[in-house]
């Protein structure tokens, strides 16, 4: 339901394609995890993980603390043991931050390797399916279930299904998976913290135990137009993703079974309605209005954005792991590393890597190009082995 009222009572007409998946492998479906409301796309104002439906969740390492989303409710569960694992979307950083943030591991799969299929999207462009997990091994063993082919995602699937391998990604649970990789160091502008804080003396050790498993770390790696990559509105990244949720989400309601409304001018007229039983006046739906108040009129435009955003991709990442012959790129887990893999579909997962000075947990971001899963399966569990990082929520207040 999205975390909203406007659906409250809304019939979908079958399971999602992933849910399906894991159910026919025996998992017990324990219910819908709460998330920060429509994916933090009715507005900016609104804080992280909050949703009308169930109002603010927290932190369970520091209550005080930033949950982070929009898959919150999944991370928490997570994080908490009240799920063994659960699932998240991300359309950009949706797993991979509530992930570090929850200290959990997170799978941001390449685009079309899982179906989106009875998923509220944002951009069928840009969305994918993942599982967030205690482990990687935990995350892997959902990813080989939640994988293939769907024929009502079939674009973006059947692209993606060359990319599965003969056997799955369980066999690249592999301890010494570190050994000969070539990882590229984001310096810039992702370790922009002061060198004496937790982070920086985590990091740098951290890269130790990288160069001691064999790793071969390439410093200071830089990403020509990583400035214009992280500006939404240059890049051309925001107004494609409003143009395109227009689109998703008329079609996802227009497929209910039964719901109070059928398009976005709906959901917005619901929401100026109910605004006083919402509580949710002060955070308004600004994004909601801009997405509206496209249409076909917007299509070129919308069309030179996303030929820009794969430019931006072609000469950014592709480029840099091409010339410097990367087999991945590292940054913290709680910056917009993470907007360099959703504007070009690419996979990320992010492994907890320590603790701030109040406690808040914070990840380690291994992210690389298409179909890439395999290297950062290695790369990630060999990390994950060497460094023990997860330790239990402690509910500080």
């Amino acid at each position: 339901m999205a975390g909203s009222l406007a659906l409250l009572g809304s019939v979908v007409p079958r399971d999602a394609r992933v849910v399906r998946k894991l159910r026919a492998v025996g998992a017990i479906i324990l219910g819908k995890a709460s998330m920060s409301e429509w994916a933090v796309f009715r507005s900016l104002e609104a804080p992280m993980g909050w949703n009308a439906i169930g109002g603010q969740p927290k932190n369970p390492y520091v209550l005080s603390a930033n949950p982070s989303g929009s898959s919150t409710g999944s991370a928490i569960s997570a994080a908490t043991n009240l799920a063994t694992v659960t699932l998240g979307t991300e359309t950009d950083g949706s797993i991979i931050t509530p992930s570090s943030a929850n200290s959990l591991v997170g799978i941001k799969p390449t685009l079309g390797l899982t179906s989106r299929a009875g998923v509220i999207l944002i951009s069928p462009r840009q969305d994918t399916v993942g599982p967030i997990c205690r482990t990687v091994l935990d995350a892997v063993f959902v990813l080989d279930e939640i994988v293939g082919f769907d024929q009502r995602d079939k674009k973006a699937t059947i692209a993606a299904s060359k990319f599965i391998p003969a056997g799955g990604y369980k066999q690249f649970l592999k301890a010494e998976g570190l050994r000969g990789k070539r990882l590229g160091i984001l310096r810039e502008p992702f370790f922009n913290f002061s060198g004496t804080s937790v982070l920086a003396q985590t990091f740098e050790t951290h890269f130790k135990t990288l160069r001691q498993k064999g790793a071969i770390l390439v410093d200071n790696v830089e990403i020509s137009n990583i400035n214009v990559i992280l500006d939404v509105r240059e890049s051309g990244e925001g107004l494609a993703l409003l143009y395109e949720f227009k689109k998703a989400l008329n079609a996802y309601l227009s497929e209910l079974l039964v719901s109070p409304v059928r398009t976005l001018s709906d959901v917005i007229a619901f929401n100026i309605k109910h605004s006083k039983e919402e509580k949710l006046k002060e955070y308004g739906q600004d994004i909601f209005i801009l997405a509206e108040s496209l249409n076909r009129s917007n299509s070129s435009q919308v069309k030179r954005a996303i030929s820009n955003l794969k430019e931006l991709s072609r000469n950014g990442i592709e480029k840099v792991m091409r010339e410097k012959k990367l087999d991945a790129i590292l940054a913290p887990a709680n910056t917009p590393v993470y907007t360099i893999l959703a504007i070009g579909g690419y996979p990320g997962i992010t492994v907890p890597a320590g603790y701030d000075e109040e406690g808040v947990p914070f990840g380690i971001c291994f992210g690389g190009l298409r179909g890439s899963e395999p290297k950062l399966i290695e790369i990630a569990y060999s990390f994950e082995q060497a460094t023990h990082i997860r330790r239990p929520p402690t509910f500080k207040s």
